[in-house]
């Protein structure tokens, strides 16, 4: 898909209106992740610098559309103007005589951040008159916030259609990750899928085992497959109802031509909780009384060989446990040799969703990825082959 860029925005003394997602993490009013906050400032800072009058939108939380004081994105101006090293006026709301007034307020080259978009009902409805009211405050509209963008939001979707409408560097270095990990990717490309469970992938599975050609199934959602396909898998966590669901994954991925690797050994334990005693087992050998709580070493040396034939890697979900120790040791070591590979450039890997981006940080390798997605649902979404509405409103044809 093609898409318009600020490439293509003359900004000078034109008023741009900038979806961010600002919804950072916050711990007793504290701000516990700036990654999203950094990576909005490339956008924000080449758009001042054209002389454009930066206005800057974003929800926080889910208030619901009702005011929360605690959900007020008035601490993050502060946030934002020391990362960008220049002042960021405030506005105490998003649409309407507020808002309004303190854009009139702003000079070319001036940053402004207005109160939280969910603040208004009409936000999460998309509706036309939210979205009239944003318009109203701006001569252009760019979307940097990839990982809002799987939402029809009045901020995300409506607006767009009222104004020229561009993405912003993030964007459009979201756009281009995916691209290449799944829209026109150098071939042979492995995806690693874990998580919990199968159920909340569905959707994925059956779209990456149609583009991919090895898929690897980890983290407890492979023993529902294991567990499909009769062996006894204890005391683990698995969705016995989908059992056919499962055996039919493997028949229609057996027919595309894709590779479904699943572990060979698993890493078990009687009691999941930090450092308990541990037996690594076939998967035809686990106790009744045991949970498989990481995939073991043999498995993790067939993936790696599976990643050193490689050239391109999408990876969503950690292979076992890895928040309980001892049962990161596949997902750190598997990281490690992806970010060795990465690094070597054998390798140009993409990684998504919030659990893989602890895990990959967890495993110190995040900075030594391709690239690293900080969108949850969007980026799953895409992987899914589902139309964002963020993203098909930008398109350029």
């Amino acid at each position: 898909m093609s898409y318009r860029t600020i490439d293509a925005l003359d900004a000078k003394g034109k008023r741009v209106l900038l979806r961010a997602d600002l919804n950072v993490p916050v711990k007793d009013g504290r701000i516990t992740d700036r990654t999203r906050i950094e990576r909005l400032c490339p956008t924000i800072a080449e758009l001042a610098g054209d002389g454009a009058r930066v206005i800057i939108c974003s929800h926080f939380d889910r208030p619901k559309g009702k005011r929360v004081p605690e959900m007020s994105l008035k601490p993050l101006a502060e946030a934002l103007s020391a990362a960008l090293r220049r002042p960021v006026a405030w506005a105490d709301d998003c649409i309407g005589p507020e808002a309004e007034a303190a854009v009139a307020k702003l000079q070319d080259g001036g940053v402004l951040l207005l109160e939280n978009t969910r603040y208004h009902a009409g936000e999460e409805k998309n509706d036309p008159a939210m979205a009239a009211a944003l318009a109203k405050l701006a001569d252009a509209y760019v979307n940097d916030a990839f990982s809002a963008a799987h939402r029809a939001h009045a901020s995300t979707e409506g607006v767009a259609r009222l104004l020229p409408a561009y993405a912003g560097r993030l964007m459009e270095a979201e756009l281009k990750a995916l691209d290449a990990a799944l829209g026109n990717p150098a071939r042979p490309v492995v995806a690693i899928v874990g998580g919990a469970k199968v159920s909340t992938k569905l959707d994925l599975l059956g779209n990456l085992s149609k583009k991919v050609d090895v898929l690897v199934i980890g983290g407890a959602m492979a023993n529902t497959f294991l567990a499909a396909q009769g062996k006894g898998m204890g005391r683990s966590l698995q969705e016995a109802e989908l059992h056919d669901t499962a055996r039919a994954i493997l028949e229609e991925a057996k027919a595309a031509n894709c590779e479904i690797l699943l572990p060979s050994d698993l890493v078990v334990a009687e009691e999941f909780k930090p450092n308990p005693p541990t037996r690594t087992v076939g998967v035809d050998s686990v106790p009744e009384g045991s949970m498989a709580l990481d995939v073991g070493p043999e498995t993790e040396q067939a993936i790696e060989q599976r990643l050193r034939g490689a050239s391109t890697l999408v990876w969503n979900g950690p292979l076992g446990a890895f928040e309980t120790p001892p049962f990161d040791t596949a997902t750190v070591a598997v990281a490690q040799v992806v970010a060795s590979l990465t690094q070597s450039g054998a390798l140009k890997s993409i990684g998504g969703g919030g659990d893989t981006v602890a895990a990959l940080r967890h495993a110190g390798v995040a900075e030594r990825m391709t690239y690293i997605s900080t969108a949850g649902g969007a980026f799953l979404e895409w992987l899914e082959g589902k139309t964002l509405p963020g993203v098909a409103v930008l398109s350029a044809s």
